[in-house]
């Protein structure tokens, strides 16, 4: 059994589901685990399972969750050794990395700096340059109109316009033309500013038809291994639903280039923990171009871990205590397919509206190659305040048509009754022949939403 060196006890900062997926992997290599919860969320599953809870303030998360002070008082006061962020909320906010390691606690991520600059998007883009990795035509960062309208002229329409401390698809803007431009640049960047407390924003090419694929890294400050890619182009409003790993549409020349691109980059800032590097892939030329990347374990990691077999969330514990990585290159390898959903607490048919309320009551599906990454349980009540995400189903088979059978048999069986849920969108979409046979991209789903009447 593994003994930890350096972190005999693990506070974990955030909720949800990725709250309980942290403590279980903490648990398994022994470490004594550490939840905190709002007055929203008192009794959660992260509560229920960690071997210790904490009240972290009020519901709001800017008292909460977001409140940097309290969450390292409440680990120094139970006598943590360490700080999992998980994902959202400061999962990548150098600040607090930083005031977690002067406090004497260590971070389970990477350092401060590497947030700091792989965290903005536009120091991302110049390491990535540097790395000789692909980047796709864009600005440096702007703050007037005046330089838009001229970065703008260089780099042609259509075009997104970003905010550099963006993440999540948050914070992004398409225009047509220049019309547009004057009248979204300063709207974004405003935006910005009060969602990322950075107002800069730039321009970036944008490629309608392009596929969103990333590549997952792992490593410990010295070593770096990719494991592989993930197919992230199902989307809404620029937000993830859907993800499979691999993707369908690269073949085997395209894939190694794209896994030795991200890896380069990774190895050029001496990654540490877990991270993902996006990129839009154009599939009719077959390049690529880096986005950015996520100094963090993402939401998809799971499946991920299943075709790879590595738990990603244990590897990210031992290197933060102190162990150095455990694969080389050479012992990563593709097994299968898998694909997952995000259950969100959101009304499909009625333009997603927000579902908050009473689970009366949740069954899940068993059986081979399903698993399921969850907050939920009857009786639980989704509070209003935080990200409507519920659950993740994932499911997993020797190929990617097999896998696809597994889904619609767990979309079958699953149900979570009392409040509205994504589910009914799932059924659906995996029926439609494109999905089945990989043919989208990322304003595929909105499209076929428009033909299905939902919006």
């Amino acid at each position: 059994m593994y003994k930890p060196t350096n972190i005999q006890k693990v506070l974990i900062a955030n909720r949800g589901e990725i709250a309980v997926r942290i403590i279980q992997a903490a648990q398994e290599l022994g470490m004594n685990t550490v939840a905190i919860y709002t007055d929203a969320d008192k009794g959660n599953l992260a509560s229920q399972c960690a071997d210790e809870a904490v009240h972290i303030g009020e519901s709001l998360a800017y008292k909460s969750y977001l409140d940097m002070d309290k969450i390292i008082d409440a680990a120094k006061k139970v006598g943590a050794d360490a700080i999992h962020p998980g994902y959202g909320f400061l999962s990548e906010n150098s600040k607090f990395a930083r005031k977690v390691t002067e406090s004497g606690l260590i971070f389970v991520g990477p350092s401060s700096e590497i947030i700091e600059t792989m965290g903005d998007k536009s120091q991302a883009i110049l390491q990535a340059k540097e790395a000789g990795v692909p980047t796709i035509l864009g600005s440096d960062v702007l703050w007037n109109l005046e330089e838009a309208l001229h970065a703008a002229e260089i780099i042609g329409y259509p075009i997104a316009i970003k905010a550099i401390a963006g993440g999540g698809g948050k914070g992004i803007r398409i225009v047509q033309d220049s019309n547009e431009l004057q009248m979204q640049f300063n709207i974004a960047s405003a935006e910005a500013k009060a969602a990322f407390g950075n107002g800069g924003v730039y321009l970036e090419a944008y490629l309608p038809k392009a596929r969103h694929i990333e590549v997952q890294v792992l490593g410990d400050g010295e070593n770096v291994i990719h494991l592989y890619d993930r197919e992230c182009s199902l989307q809404r409003r620029r937000q993830k639903i859907v993800e499979e790993a691999p993707s369908p549409t690269l073949d085997s020349a395209t894939r190694e280039e794209l896994c030795q691109s991200a890896l380069k980059l990774a190895k050029l800032v001496k990654y540490k923990g877990a991270g993902t590097l996006e990129f839009l892939y154009d599939e009719e030329r077959k390049k690529f171009y880096f986005l950015e990347m996520n100094t963090r374990i993402q939401v998809e990691h799971a499946i991920t871990e299943m075709i790879t077999g590595v738990d990603l969330v244990r590897e990210m514990l031992r290197i933060a205590d102190g162990e150095a990585l455990r694969f080389n290159q050479e012992d990563i390898a593709i097994r299968g397919s898998s694909i997952e959903v995000r259950i969100n607490a959101e009304d499909p048919n009625n333009n997603f509206f927000p579902s908050p309320g009473k689970i009366s009551e949740v069954f899940y599906p068993t059986g081979a190659g399903i698993r399921i990454d969850t907050m939920l349980f009857n009786g639980r009540v989704v509070p209003p305040f935080y990200d409507s995400l519920l659950a993740k189903m994932i499911v997993y088979d020797e190929s990617r048509e097999m896998a696809i059978a597994r889904m619609n048999r767990a979309l079958k069986q699953i149900r979570i009754e009392g409040i509205k849920t994504t589910l009914p969108l799932f059924k659906d979409l995996f029926q439609d022949s494109d999905v089945m046979n990989g043919r989208y991209h990322i304003n595929f789903l909105e499209s076929w939403m428009a033909r299905q009447n939902r919006n």
